[in-house]
């Protein structure tokens, strides 16, 4: 096999729609390999990139991309393990940059469709196709009339080479219609019992009739497990009491912060997100790549999803078929809440987290968080998800979505409610007064900001000489904007955007209050420790919550937010994978395999515990998810069970062992655990 690094000039060779063209390599980036071989995809390329950073450059005139609507090319990955690749298009050699990551499914071809109107940065995350998984914006927003270079680069990757194949990549006029039949080269891509055919492993279930018998035994234990010594009978600390007020609180007992559960128990929560049967693998395109798929309609009927509209995604769930097969039709969602819960005692878990079935645990008593639909009908976004909160209509969506809360509003179990998670507009670049200026020619909020600078300045010259921009009140207030801001303008922006969240968070919670006085406002999910206009306006929470994919939780900047908010702050995701379990990814935290799994778990936990801000950490998640990835694409080993319903028991034992010690650790009584892993190069997208 002949491998080489030659270059090809830029040049492009039009096609016979107008408008359309190939663009071909000006030059491999870094120690990319092309290889002289045949290819599985007709007229692809083979390429071998040995570190992330290896790709190929693209030059072109600028504004040849202008009357394009999408780029495409076919795609296939080799090997077992996925890999993350990013296209990014820019102005000149110091101009803004936008980028799209995207990962592939590994031995699958995928067709990629990258639809320009994303470089206005309006949309951060694009729906799967079949093998081309997650598109997910980044970076800058920029002007197809001036980009004239491209790259496509491996920006993640495993220890093993990347190798893939593709067709050269054409600027469209026109959308590209979809893959229609697949190139499959190690054939299936599951086996009927939802595991990987591209992977063997030891703890790979090697039959239907094992899982059955598994599943059984697990059934038959369940009414033996319970949680550590010392708890109570809702996973609080009895050595530890507060005046109890029939319902979850928080109190700050002059050292740290707690949740105090409903019978007056010190309460740390230690949760699990995802307690659903949650291994849905995203099939539409994919149909070729299941080794079986049952009918439909049929005993095996509630496994299938069916997505509805044009880029509907249909799910199919092993977990699920595992279960009707082990228990019927009729009993298998019951046999497998009553294993789910046993599974969570014998962990020493006492919440159910978000996006999981909360009504089980309603009905057990089992203390669990629910998440309320950001969804606000007839209020329009103005950048992103975020919604257009000075419009008249808002209060009165507040008040509709608000309402959903009223069957849970007695509930003891109930800790408290997420308004969203992880709102789009904060993985922006820019904050949403920015974006919303580039992307909303009209609306209320736009007025309000113009308003807002009217105030201060007065004029438009005051306002133009502030802003060191030539601009006005009236532009600002409505139509198209196209000027580049400085860096003064963004700093009224961001304070603007401060006043924006504000106003959202408080009518959401104002309204949620009116419905259900007595359970906590955990806020918003945030994806990381948000950015510092965005805080105040996160006041209204009674914990203030963020998702952290850190080695640990940061401390310094949990004691920032919890001085400057006055409030707890819980973790609401957070996980450690690895790549020896049959997945094709290992997750955002990544380790070199399920022991170092359990000692990441008990360092991030007991660190977490020891820190007097913090209230708790939810896991993401209790299933892994499917190795032909869910909804989106994520195929991640994040699970503390399998796809047929096999504990990873280093992890298990691990959590069991630190929750044993949680509340005494959390009191300063015992020291944290710190004998970290080894922690390896991220694996995701």
């Amino acid at each position: 096999m002949a491998r080489s690094r030659r270059t090809a000039k830029a040049r492009s060779r039009r096609r016979k729609e107008p408008g359309s063209f190939r663009l071909l390599p000006e030059r491999l980036l870094g120690g990319l390999l092309r290889e002289d071989a045949e290819a599985p995809i007709r007229k692809a390329t083979w390429y071998v990139a040995g570190s992330t950073g290896d790709g190929i450059e693209y030059r072109f005139p600028a504004g040849a991309l202008a009357g394009a609507k999408f780029l495409t090319a076919d795609m296939l990955l080799d090997g077992r393990f996925m890999a993350v690749f990013e296209l990014a298009l820019q102005e000149g050699d110091a101009g803004p940059r936008f980028g799209m990551a995207f990962a592939l499914l590994a031995q699958c071809s995928a067709r990629i469709r990258v639809p320009l109107e994303a470089t206005s940065q309006n949309r951060w995350r694009y729906e799967r196709e079949g093998a081309w998984l997650k598109p997910l914006c980044w970076g800058d927003r920029v002007e197809l009339a001036r980009v004239d270079r491209m790259t496509l680069t491996v920006s993640r990757k495993s220890d093993e080479p990347v190798r893939w194949c593709m067709t050269d990549i054409v600027a469209a006029a026109d959308e590209p219609p979809r893959l229609k039949r697949l190139v499959l080269p190690k054939g299936k891509l599951l086996d009927e019992l939802g595991q990987s055919t591209l992977h063997d492993w030891p703890a790979k279930s090697r039959s239907a009739e094992e899982v059955t018998a598994r599943l059984r035994a697990q059934l038959a234990s369940a009414p033996s497990q319970r949680w550590p010594e010392g708890w109570s009978r809702w996973g609080g600390w009895e050595a530890k009491r507060f005046a109890p007020s029939g319902f979850f609180r928080t109190e700050h007992d002059g050292r740290r912060w707690w949740l105090v559960d409903p019978d007056g128990c010190a309460f740390w929560s230690a949760g699990m997100d995802c307690v659903r049967v949650d291994t849905d693998a995203a099939y539409t395109g994919l149909e070729e790549a299941l080794s079986w798929m049952p009918d439909p309609d049929g005993e095996y009927r509630a496994i299938y999803r069916r997505g509805r509209g044009k880029d509907a995604i249909s799910t199919i769930n092993y977990l699920a078929a595992n279960f009707i097969r082990a228990f019927g039709p009729e009993k298998w969602y019951d046999r497998w809440a009553e294993i789910a819960l046993a599974e969570l005692r014998r962990y020493g878990i006492n919440t159910v987290a978000n996006w999981s079935d909360w009504k089980i645990a309603s009905a057990a008593c089992f203390p669990y968080v629910r998440p309320l639909d950001p969804h606000l009908p007839g209020v329009p976004a103005v950048f992103r998800d975020f919604p257009d909160v000075f419009t008249p209509e808002f209060e009165t969506a507040a008040a509709r979505y608000a309402e959903a809360l009223r069957e849970t509003r007695d509930d003891p179990a109930l800790i408290g409610y997420f308004l969203m998670n992880e709102p789009t507009w904060g993985f922006a670049k820019e904050c949403p007064a920015s974006g919303m200026l580039f992307n909303t020619a009209r609306c209320a909020a736009r007025r309000e900001l113009a308003e807002f600078l009217w105030e201060r300045y007065g004029t438009d010259d005051a306002l133009s000489r502030a802003w060191r921009m030539q601009t006005s009140l009236a532009e600002l207030a409505e139509g198209e904007w196209r000027k580049t801001l400085t860096r003064e303008a963004e700093r009224d922006l961001e304070e603007f955007s401060s006043i924006m969240v504000e106003r959202f968070f408080r009518v959401l919670t104002e309204a949620c209050r009116k419905v259900d006085p007595y359970h906590l406002n955990l806020g918003a999910r945030y994806y990381t420790v948000p950015p510092a206009w965005a805080v105040p306006g996160m006041k209204h929470f009674d914990v203030f919550s963020m998702n952290c994919y850190a080695e640990s939780v940061p401390r310094e900047r949990v004691s920032e937010i919890e001085r400057s908010l006055g409030r707890p702050v819980l973790v609401g995701e957070w996980h450690f994978g690895a790549l020896d379990a049959g997945l094709p990814a290992s997750g955002i935290g990544r380790v070199k395999n399920q022991a170092d799994r359990g000692r990441a778990f008990r360092f991030y936990t007991e660190d977490a515990a020891s820190q007097p801000a913090c209230v708790g950490v939810h896991y993401f998640t209790l299933y892994d998810q499917s190795a032909l990835g869910r909804f989106d694409g994520e195929n991640y080993n994040i699970g503390f069970l399998d796809v047929t319903n096999r504990p990873y028991e280093e992890l298990a034992l691990a959590a069991r062992a630190t929750h044993e010690r949680l509340y005494p650790v959390a009191l300063g009584e015992e020291p944290p655990y710190r004998d970290k892993p080894e922690y390896l190069p991220k694996l995701f997208v």
